[in-house]
C-alpha cells in the first residue's frame, strides 16, 4: 500500500467558494462533501444545516458531524479510504515494510489504515506512517476505531478546507 505524502500550501478561502457550497442544490452539496469523507451520515447533516456564515462555522459543524458518526457511517467512511502514494524515489524496502505493516493492520482491524499527515515534511511521512501503524497495532479493536475515527475527522477537515481553497491539509 502507498504512503500518504502531502505538501502544504496556504491560500485564503474565498467568499464565493463558501457561497457556492451554501447555495448548491442539496444533491450537489452532498456529493461535494462525500469527496471529503465518504459517509452519508456526515454529509447529510452538513448539507441540511446550510448556509454557514463562514469557514470556521462549517468546519465546526463538520467536526461535530464526524464525532457523531454512527458505527455504519464510520464503517462506510473507512471502507472508502486508502493510503496515498509514496514518492517515486522511495526505496523498495520502504514499500515492502509498508505493505507488510498495512496487511497486518487490515487483517487485525478489517479496514484501511488512516492517518493525517498535516504539516509533516514529505521526508518524515514514511517514518510517521510506519510508526503509526506499528503503535496502533497494539490497540484493541474498540480503541482503534476511536483513533481511526479521529484520523478520519482530521482528514475530512483538511479536505474540506482544501476544497474551499484555504490552508494546510491532510492528503
Amino acid at each position: 500500500m502507498p504512503v500518504p505524502v502531502q505538501t502544504t500550501r496556504a491560500t485564503s478561502v474565498t467568499a464565493s467558494s463558501l457561497e457556492h457550497f451554501n447555495t448548491a442544490p442539496p444533491d450537489e452539496a452532498v456529493q461535494t462533501l462525500l469527496t471529503c469523507l465518504n459517509s452519508r451520515d456526515w454529509a447529510h447533516p452538513l448539507t441540511a444545516h446550510r448556509p454557514y456564515p463562514d469557514l470556521p462555522a462549517l468546519l465546526a459543524a463538520a467536526d461535530e458531524a464526524a464525532y457523531d458518526l454512527s458505527p455504519v457511517g464510520l464503517t462506510e467512511a473507512l471502507a472508502a479510504e486508502a493510503l496515498p502514494t509514496l514518492p517515486e524515489d522511495t526505496y523498495a524496502a520502504a514499500h515492502t515494510a509498508l505493505s507488510a505493516a498495512t496487511a497486518a493492520y487490515e487483517s487485525r482491524f478489517g479496514h484501511a489504515f488512516v492517518i493525517c499527515l498535516d504539516g509533516l515534511p514529505a521526508s518524515e511521512a514514511l517514518d510517521h506512517v510506519l510508526e503509526g501503524i506499528r503503535s496502533r497495532l497494539a490497540n484493541d479493536p474498540d480503541e482503534e476505531r476511536l483513533v481511526a475515527s479521529e484520523e478520519l475527522r482530521r482528514l475530512a477537515t483538511g479536505r474540506l478546507t482544501r476544497l474551499l481553497g484555504a490552508g494546510p491539509q491532510c492528503a
